[in-house]
């Protein structure tokens, strides 16, 4: 009897530390993303992707302005490969930092989060601000786009403001595959605001990130 019950506690042996491995790699990919919002905020941070191999983990950082992220003669992202070195306990020289520029600008949802966000804290006008993210999203090449900022606008209470163009969905299968989506806040003199930026790509295929057209 214990012969037939081995091979099931081996197996749930395998089960749990695929479990526990795969919990890690989203606290760390979540974490990481999380520094990457911090650091490169001012540097149009718009994604990371990992690859991981046998010898080494790629860490591919995806921003507007990529040169920043470089640093002169690459030194920007050589500390930046150091804090994650450290940071993580990577063995040494076993991490290699990548930056890869955001194709469409317009169409990254988390790119125009980060310009409005800025434009706010900039002192701009929250409506003209966000009529202005509007246009640029659309003269992208989008299908539709919806910006809503919450929080103390300017009188004592808070309420929301909602600016939409183009087409939308929301619900269903097409809406996950379609529309890109970010949020973010911005700490002013009045209080916190959130913003929300939702982007419908006018992709052909669900699978194309940059929302071009093949």
């Amino acid at each position: 009897m214990q012969k037939q019950e081995a091979p099931a506690q081996a197996m749930s042996g395998v089960n749990i530390s695929k479990r526990r491995k795969f919990v890690a790699d989203g606290v760390f990919y979540a974490e990481l993303n999380e520094f990457f919002q911090r650091e490169l905020a001012e540097e149009g941070y718009s994604g990371v992707e990992v690859r991981v191999t046998p010898t080494v983990t790629d860490i591919i950082i995806r921003a507007t302005h990529t040169q920043e992220v470089l640093g002169e003669q690459g030194r920007r992202i050589r500390e930046l490969t150091s804090l994650i070195t450290h940071r993580f306990r990577f063995p040494p020289d076993s991490v290699s930092l990548y930056a890869a520029k955001v194709q469409s600008r317009g169409l990254s949802a988390v790119a125009q989060c980060e310009s409005l966000r800025y434009k706010l804290l900039n002192g701009l006008a929250v409506r003209r601000a966000c009529y202005g993210v509007l246009r640029f999203i659309m003269e992208s090449g989008a299908k539709g786009c919806e910006v809503v900022v919450s929080g103390k606008l300017r009188a004592a209470r808070a309420k929301s403001m909602k600016f939409t163009d183009g087409f939308m969905i929301h619900s269903g299968q097409p809406a996950k595959d379609f529309i890109d989506n970010a949020t973010r806040h911005v700490l002013l003199r009045q209080g916190v605001l959130g913003i929300k930026v939702k982007i419908m790509r006018a992709s052909s295929s669900p699978s194309d990130p940059t929302g071009e057209k093949a």
